[in-house]
C-alpha cells in the first residue's frame, strides 16, 4: 500500500511516499480502503515528537473514511492514516450521501466540539460562549453547536477579516480579532459590556492567559490544545477563587473509550444530512501532498477540516 511517512522526526518536510506491505488486522480490527484521511494539528506536534512521541517509521493520521471487505462504507479511528489502506476498530457505518470531508469533520472536530460545550463546559442555554480559533475545524462545528444548544450569544475569534466573515456566516453574533493583546476588552464589548460565562480554547500561550481574565463570575475556560506552542503562565488557584471561575481541560483521545463518548456521532450526522449543520472541509489535498496541507495547515491558511485523498 502507498503510505506518507517519516524516518525521524521534524517539521512536515520529514514525510516521504512509500510502497509498504499492508497492515495485518488484529484481533477486533478490520482493514478498510482508504477513501479520505483526516489532518490533524496534533498530526505536526507527533512528528515534531512533542505530542505522545512515535516509534519511528510513522505514518501520521487518526481517521479514515473507508470501504469494508464486504462494502460498507464507515468512519473509524485509525492509528495510521495517511495511507492507501488502514486498520482500524469500532468502525461506525456512514450512507453514502455524507461526504468523506463532512464525516472526518464529524468524527474528530464534531465530538470534540460537542463534548467541549456539552460535557467539559456543561453549557446552559442562555449562557454567553466564546471560540477561539473560530474558523478552524473544531471552532466552526463549536460556534454552530452553540446556537444550537441555545447559547444567548456566540463570539467567534479569527485572525483576518475573511476567516471572521465566515465566522458570522456559520452564525456567531460576533467576530473579532483573538490576539491577546486586548483580548478580555474586545469579548466584553461583544458580549454588550459583560464577560462571558464559557471559553473555549485551543491556543494557549497568553491567549489562555487573557481569556481568564474575560470570565465572568462561575465561568468556564475549557483548554484543549496549545496550537500557539506557547505554555501559558502558572495559574495560582486564589484567583480562581476570588473569581468563582474553573479551568479544565479536554482531550477527545482521552475520553473516547468512555461508556456514551461516541453516541453523539448519530445526531450529528442527522443534523448535517438535515442542513442544520454544516461541517467545513477547508481543502482536500493528494496523499502525495500532505507535506504542504500540513504546512498550510500550521500557516494558518487554511479554515475547516483537511482530508488526504489517497
Amino acid at each position: 500500500m502507498r503510505v506518507m511517512h517519516a524516518t525521524r522526526l521534524g517539521g512536515p518536510e520529514v514525510l516521504t511516499a512509500a510502497e509498504v506491505p499492508d497492515p495485518v488486522p488484529g484481533p477486533g480490527e478490520i482493514l478498510v480502503n482508504v477513501e479520505a484521511a483526516g489532518i490533524n494539528f496534533a498530526d505536526i506536534k507527533r512528528l515534531e515528537g512533542a505530542y505522545l512521541p512515535p516509534d519511528l517509521p510513522f505514518v501520521p493520521g487518526s481517521e479514515v473514511v473507508g470501504r469494508t471487505a464486504d462494502g460498507k462504507r464507515v468512519m473509524a479511528f485509525a492509528s495510521a492514516a495517511y495511507a492507501s489502506k488502514a486498520v482500524v476498530k469500532n468502525p461506525v457505518e456512514i450512507p453514502e450521501e455524507l461526504g468523506a470531508g463532512q464525516a472526518l469533520a464529524l468524527l474528530v472536530q464534531g465530538l470534540t466540539a460537542w463534548h467541549l460545550l456539552r460535557t467539559a463546559a456543561r453549557m446552559a442555554p442562555g449562557e454567553s460562549v466564546v471560540v477561539n480559533s473560530a474558523a478552524g475545524g473544531v471552532g466552526t462545528l463549536a460556534v454552530q453547536l452553540a446556537k444550537e444548544f441555545g447559547a444567548g450569544r456566540v463570539i467567534g475569534t479569527a485572525s483576518s477579516d475573511d476567516k471572521r466573515a465566515l465566522v458570522l456566516e456559520l452564525g456567531a453574533d460576533a467576530a473579532i480579532d483573538g490576539e491577546a493583546a486586548g483580548y478580555a476588552e474586545r469579548v466584553t464589548e461583544a458580549n454588550g459590556g459583560r464577560k462571558a460565562d464559557i471559553v473555549l480554547d485551543a491556543v494557549g500561550g497568553p491567549v489562555f492567559d487573557a481569556a481568564l481574565g474575560a470570565l465572568a463570575p462561575f465561568g468556564r475556560l475549557i483548554t484543549y490544545g496549545t496550537s500557539g506552542s506557547v505554555a501559558p503562565s502558572a495559574i495560582d488557584p486564589g484567583s480562581l477563587s476570588a473569581g468563582n471561575i474553573a479551568v479544565m481541560g479536554y482531550w477527545l483521545g482521552g475520553s473516547i473509550g468512555l461508556p456514551g463518548m461516541l453516541d453523539p456521532l448519530g445526531p450529528l450526522m442527522e443534523m448535517t444530512l438535515a442542513g442544520t449543520l454544516r461541517p467545513i472541509v477547508g481543502g482536500e489535498y493528494k496523499l502525495e501532498d500532505a507535506r504542504q496541507a500540513l504546512e498550510d495547515l500550521a500557516g494558518r491558511r487554511t479554515t475547516g477540516k483537511l482530508v488526504l485523498k489517497p
